[in-house]
């Protein structure tokens, strides 16, 4: 999953791929993510996540390494965690059956990783550059970590995540295509 949007920083471009590795954490397989942030074509973040998906369908975020870089060394690994370390726990990023008022967390790690998810609406028609959605959920997301930071995402049936805007600044982060590798 390719996206691209535009920050102060400059053109902000972002890689998310599906991996074939997996990681058990707390007893659980999870699937192993590669995501990598470039900005203006220098390698800006580099991230490890591991998802699962339960018998009802919900996915559920385990952690993550993730690496913050600046002249293409590490400036901080804030934000990683590992659910079961540490007094982590696995926080979801999809409900199977999402309702409009619904408020989740998304991860938990105390005063590291600590975002919250709440479903605004069900069926947003939504345009990106890698086309048109339908029936998409539509979600707010904070956390008390950065309380000026406030987020509307939106998911796409069948595909996931497809855009992402900063709600005080307008930035947008879109979908502009899907490769299959």
């Amino acid at each position: 999953f390719i996206y691209e949007g535009q920050t102060p920083d400059g053109l902000e471009h972002v890689e998310f791929y599906v991996t074939h590795k997996t990681k058990r954490i707390l007893g659980v397989t999870t699937v192993q993510v590669h995501d990598t942030v470039t900005t203006n074509g220098k390698l800006t973040e580099d991230t490890l996540d591991w998802f699962a998906q339960d018998r009802e369908g919900n996915v559920w975020y385990f952690g993550e390494n993730t690496e913050e870089l600046i002249g293409g060394r590490p400036s901080t690994l804030a934000g990683t965690f590992v659910a079961g370390e540490n007094g982590a726990r696995p926080g979801i990023i999809a409900k199977a059956r999402p309702a409009i008022g619904d408020f989740y967390r998304q991860e938990f790690d105390l005063g590291n990783a600590e975002d919250y998810g709440a479903v605004e609406k069900l069926s947003e028609t939504v345009t990106v550059p890698a086309g048109t959605f339908t029936n998409c959920l539509k979600t707010s997301e904070t956390t008390p970590l950065e309380p000026t930071l406030h987020e509307a995402k939106y998911y796409a049936p069948g595909v996931g995540q497809i855009l992402t805007v900063d709600l005080d600044t307008g930035q947008k982060s879109e979908l502009i295509r899907i490769e299959y590798k």
